[in-house]
Formats: C-alpha cells, sequence, structure tokens
C-alpha cells in the first residue's frame, strides 16, 4: 500500500489516505518519493483558484524520487534519481508540440493537476518527463528546483538580456532565480510584501543590489521585471518600475484580476507578458544552470502528514524560500 495526502473536494483540507500499489504502464515509471516541494500552484489547486481541478487527486508536482520500477519501452534504470515537474504528459502531435512549444500543447496533462503527483510515498510518472538528478544531492533541495526553478528560469529567459531585473514576490521561485540572474551579473532589485523584514533581509544576503516594498519606487527604471507573487495589482506597479522599452514577465500560472492603468504606463514599447508552464528543454537548460550557478534553496521540512499545515503556512506568508514534504 501507498500513502498519500489527497484532495477529494475542493476547498477542503487534504485527507491521509491509503491506496493500492499500482505497476507502471508502458511509458511509465514508479518513483519511490523522496522528496516533494510545496508550489503555489498546488494552493491555487486545493483553493480551486484553477478551473476544472480532477478529484480526488494527489497534488505535488516538484517531486523527487528514486525509479523503482519501470514499464515497457522505458530507458530509465531501476535505482536511478529523477525529478519530475508541472509538465506530466504532452500530446506531441498538435501544431504546439510540432513546432517546439509544448508548453502549449492543446491536450496536456500537469501533475498533480489532472494525474496525480507526489504529496505521496510513490508516484507513477511518464518516463519521458522525468529528469535525470545528481544522487549526491539533497532531495529536499532538489525538489523547488523542479517547478520554482523550472518556471523561474522561463520567466528570467523571457526576461532579456537586461542589466537591471526587478522581481516581486520573493518566495520559492523569487530565491531561486535571484541567484542565478547574480550569478549572470545582473542588478537585481527585489520587490516584498510591505513590511516584510524576513523576506528584505534574505534578498539581501542573496546580493540583491536594492530592495523594498512593492509599493515602492527603484531607485532606477528596470530592463525588465519578473512577477512571481499572484497579485494583479502588481502589474502596473512592475511597469511604472520599468522604463522604456522594457518588459514585465507575469511567471504564475494564476494572478488576481490586474486592475485597470493608463496607457501611459505601458507606452514607449513595453511590454507585459506571461510564461505558460515549461518544456522539457527548460527543463534540460535550467539543471545544467542551477550547480554552475551555485544555486542553493532555502526549505522548511514537512512530514508528508503535515501537508495541509505547509499549505496553510504558504497561503498565510508565513514562509521564507520554500516548503518540501519528505515521506
Amino acid at each position: 500500500m501507498m500513502r498519500a495526502m489527497i484532495l477529494t473536494e475542493v476547498g477542503r483540507p487534504l485527507r491521509l489516505l491509503d491506496r493500492p500499489d499500482r505497476l507502471p504502464g508502458a511509458g511509465e515509471a514508479r518513483l519511490s518519493v523522496l522528496a516533494c516541494g510545496v508550489c503555489r500552484t498546488d494552493l491555487h489547486v486545493v483553493d480551486g483558484e484553477l478551473a476544472n481541478v480532477r478529484t480526488p487527486i494527489i497534488p505535488g508536482h516538484e517531486i523527487v524520487g528514486v525509479v523503482d520500477s519501470v514499464g515497457e519501452g522505458v530507458s530509465l534504470a531501476v535505482g536511478e534519481r529523477v525529478g519530475v515537474g508541472w509538465l506530466g504528459r504532452t500530446c506531441g502531435v498538435c501544431a504546439f508540440c510540432r513546432s517546439g512549444r509544448e508548453n502549449l500543447c492543446d491536450t496536456p496533462e500537469f501533475t498533480g493537476y489532472t494525474r496525480d503527483g507526489g504529496f505521496a510515498t510513490h508516484a507513477i510518472v511518464d518516463a519521458r518527463f522525468a529528469y535525470p538528478l545528481a544522487a549526491a544531492g539533497t532531495p529536499a533541495d532538489q525538489a523547488p528546483l523542479l517547478c520554482a526553478g523550472l518556471i523561474g528560469w522561463r520567466s528570467l529567459v523571457f526576461a532579456g538580456a537586461g542589466k537591471r531585473l526587478g522581481i516581486y514576490g520573493f518566495g520559492a521561485a523569487g530565491h531561486i532565480i535571484a541567484q542565478v540572474a547574480r550569478w549572470q551579473g545582473r542588478q537585481l532589485f527585489v520587490f516584498t510584501r510591505p513590511g516584510d523584514g524576513a523576506a528584505q533581509d534574505f534578498a539581501r544576503r542573496l546580493g540583491a543590489h536594492w530592495v523594498g516594498g512593492s509599493d515602492e519606487a527603484p531607485p532606477a527604471p528596470l530592463d525588465a521585471a519578473i512577477v512571481y507573487a499572484p497579485a494583479g495589482e502588481l502589474v502596473p506597479a512592475a511597469l511604472r518600475a520599468v522604463g522604456k522599452g522594457g518588459r514585465v514577465v507575469c511567471g504564475g500560472i494564476h494572478m488576481s484580476d490586474i486592475p485597470s492603468f493608463p496607457y501611459e504606463i505601458l507606452w514607449g514599447e513595453r511590454e507585459v507578458v506571461s510564461v505558460a508552464n515549461l518544456t522539457r528543454k527548460d527543463a534540460h537548460e535550467f539543471l545544467a544552470v542551477a550547480p554552475e550557478a551555485g544555486v542553493r534553496t532555502l526549505v522548511t521540512l514537512y512530514p508528508l502528514e503535515a501537508a495541509n499545515d505547509a499549505l496553510a503556512d504558504m497561503r498565510s506568508g508565513r514562509l521564507t524560500g520554500a516548503a518540501v514534504l519528505v515521506p
């Protein structure tokens, strides 16, 4: 039997339940879960902020595990450590998949949303979307790389090569990508919730050039800004912070409504773009960059059965860094 924290009803706490073990099918691998990060998207799933949540569902899409069984046609080896992220499967035949944009697949599956995820002792995954990880790394430290890191990386690429980069929201993705941005030689401007001294001190320790509240203006116009916080009101704030030709990247899968704003803060060829999901190419690129950049994750560990506590801490803003479940 496997144990899992299962969402049986949207908007209700997860339940710790036993489920029968099952073997992987063709193209699949079964993982013994070593750690699973808790992402804000998990919170959006549990709270019903994403449409068409399938229930019952096991959330969790920052999975680090060891392959313990494989189905037909799988090249992964039993005993190999792998990571699994948000994008769980794509069709491979739609126009987006055939043009290198599988993140926009017409019929995708998402780990922990439309297929069971990693808030469990075991997980069945599409082996094509499992990424080799160094066995020497600490599983809990690796887990946030599988979504906060991957989506964060795609957002950073979308932001362009400008030197002055703003980050709105300094949680799991923010603290990982801040390290990559500093390694790239950028000046980092970090915006947190007003008065969040812990997050601001953390940003300074990671080498931020300037730190302030999201209600403050930076000391110089930014070349680009990434909005990781799911707060639509930060988009006009970020537009005011970037200079002419600047770009604002919305890095989350869900965001509250963006309020109306005057055209003058968009004028000057400023842009607002969103990042949707990720591709396997993103994953392989970032997982190669992370050790080169010396990325270190700040994690708070929770036992599997405390998944609701981890979600509550994230919901209330009590977390600094990332939450990780350990079965």
